[in-house]
């Protein structure tokens, strides 16, 4: 049987004009993604990884339709993503969530965890009552490892790595098919990152989800990506199954990024 491809990304094209002076733009422009395809399976893990101002922020910015591509496809459950329109749109819309990088920034300061977690039911299922969103909520902020108390309280009040989890819970209580998980332990300890690293892996078991993960981290990466791709200036310069890529990369861009990984002596 052929397989399932739940997302396939055609050729996808990004630039940004430049500013030459404060009131005048440029015609040339920075090309921040270039020709970018890929496909993926149901279940898989890909890990995009490269350096930062390589593009990956902004392709997990186009597959989301946070920004609008230049030219390309994204195909997604069999649907042309990028022409969805209407009710179409937000069917597939609540199949596709993000966890971003900044668990500070991307929460509102002034709303209740309950709220901020139940905001995406709020939107996409506004028949539901306050008191099931509220339920749904303290549900799925169980499963991430925090308690219901935590309903009421506002995000400064949590650590960074908990701000990550209430993303991630944000994230996970549509339910969604795939995830996007852009840089989601970059801003925390390494002790603290680990852990959320240990919570996705058992999230996608528990919610057989699919996961692109982007780390400008190969040992990030290594830890749950089945397939890795590696961008460099736009371009997925290399891409393959994880132990192939990371055991015997081919391309030089690859490989340097591999020596640059400390090692601590033994």
């Amino acid at each position: 049987m052929p397989a399932e491809f739940l997302i396939e990304a055609r050729d996808l094209r990004k630039s940004y004009s430049i500013s030459t002076t404060a009131f005048r733009q440029s015609k040339r422009g920075a090309i921040a993604v270039d020709g970018v395809s890929f496909t993926l399976e149901k279940g898989e893990t890909l890990g995009i990884v490269g350096e930062s101002g390589c593009g990956k922020t902004t392709l997990a910015r186009m597959l989301m339709r946070l920004i609008e591509t230049d030219s390309g496809e994204i195909i997604f459950r069999g649907k042309n993503w990028l022409s969805a329109r209407g009710s179409e749109l937000r069917g597939l819309r609540r199949g596709m969530q993000m966890v971003f990088q900044d668990p500070i920034a991307s929460l509102n300061p002034r709303m209740r965890v309950g709220t901020i977690v139940g905001e995406p039911l709020a939107i996409h299922d506004p028949k539901i009552s306050r008191s099931d969103r509220r339920a749904r909520a303290a549900e799925i902020l169980q499963v991430v490892g925090l308690g219901t108390d935590a309903l009421a309280r506002y995000p400064h009040e949590f650590s960074g790595g908990q701000r990550q989890r209430i993303g991630i819970a944000r994230a996970l209580i549509l339910r969604p098919e795939l995830v996007i998980a852009d840089e989601p332990v970059s801003a925390l300890d390494v002790s603290v990152g680990a852990q959320i690293l240990e919570l996705l892996a058992r999230l996608q078991r528990e919610f057989s989800l699919t996961l692109i993960l982007i780390s400008h981290s190969l040992p990030v990466v290594a830890q749950l990506a089945s397939r890795v791709a590696v961008m460099q200036a736009g371009k997925i310069v290399e891409s393959g199954p994880a132990d192939q890529v990371l055991r015997a990369p081919q391309h030089p861009y690859t490989q340097a990024l591999l020596a640059s990984v400390p090692t601590i002596p033994g």
